[in-house]
């Protein structure tokens, strides 16, 4: 009896220490979520967490955006330039590490270093080449340097990622679809894709939520307000006025991340099983 009361108390010790820890962790969202119902002076004067009363204004006048451009346009905009990135990522990244794990030519190791290679390339040291080629070609104030990279597999810290899932996934597999007669693209695409699941959920996520807040590569390719995605949308509220009001400032910032915290949790089984297994080499 001692000892189930002794495994009971350690339990609920446990149970508590992870309790105030998830609290430390959600506590920034809690007050941002709490400072949206609160005016500029109550935000900056009340030590109060919770606002004297409850509306929606910070979120009806932070929609309408600055001048005469809206929230719901800078959404669309990242809506058009996020969907095709993280499709044409988890399609092109797969394809490729599809084929660094389960077929052999020549130079194979010093294509699959050099790929790796580039990881070690920080982003500072590319990003004034790039730019110089994208507006050679045309593509600047559009979403072609971020969709365009995807489509040809431009990430090779997911191809390393993909392949190593891939590397769990016994060949026997293949050889037992080639005797029933399939080629390597109905392999790929009957066999090992749905496996991959995981590894395509962990992928597009991470993708998403790189993309999706991205600011820097946004304000370098991006000038016209009317493409701005909503990183930039979120910073040009801030200089729109010499009084911020932060308020709506933290409306529209609790409404741009709320998108990948429901997809999270929705999604997070397949994240955390493909970021567990792609370090398993078969």
């Amino acid at each position: 009896m001692y000892t189930i009361k002794k495994k009971s108390f350690i339990t609920s010790i446990r149970y508590l220490v992870l309790i105030l820890f998830a609290y430390l962790m959600c506590y920034p969202f809690i007050w941002m979520f709490l400072a949206t119902f609160k005016t500029n002076a109550e935000i900056f004067t009340s030590a109060r967490g919770l606002p004297s009363h409850f509306n929606l204004d910070a979120y009806i006048a932070g929609w309408k955006g600055v001048g005469k451009t809206s929230f719901s346009l800078f959404f669309i905009n990242t809506l058009k330039m996020v969907t095709p990135t993280v499709l044409f990522t988890v399609i092109s990244c797969s394809i490729v590490a599809y084929g660094f794990a389960r077929f052999r030519f020549p130079a194979k190791r010093i294509f699959f270093a050099i790929m790796i290679s580039t990881l070690m390339l920080p982003n500072s040291v590319i990003i004034i080449p790039r730019y110089l080629l994208f507006n050679k070609w045309g593509w600047l104030d559009s979403y072609l340097p971020f969709i365009v990279p995807a489509l040809f597999a431009c990430y090779p810290f997911f191809i390393f990622m993909m392949l190593q899932f891939l590397r769990g996934i016994p060949t026997e597999l293949d050889e037992a679809a080639r005797i029933d007669g399939c080629n390597s693209w109905n392999i790929f695409g009957r066999i090992l894709l749905p496996l991959m699941k995981p590894a395509l959920f962990s992928a597009g996520l991470f993708q998403l939520m790189w993309t999706w807040n991205d600011f820097f590569n946004s304000l370098i390719y991006i000038s016209k307000v009317e493409k701005y995605p909503l990183s930039l949308g979120l910073r040009i509220s801030l200089d729109s006025a010499s009084a911020v009001q932060w308020n709506q400032v933290m409306a529209m910032a609790l409404l741009s991340i709320l998108p990948l915290v429901i997809l999270f949790f929705f999604t997070q089984r397949y994240f955390v099983e493909g970021v567990s297994t792609t370090g398993i080499k078969g």
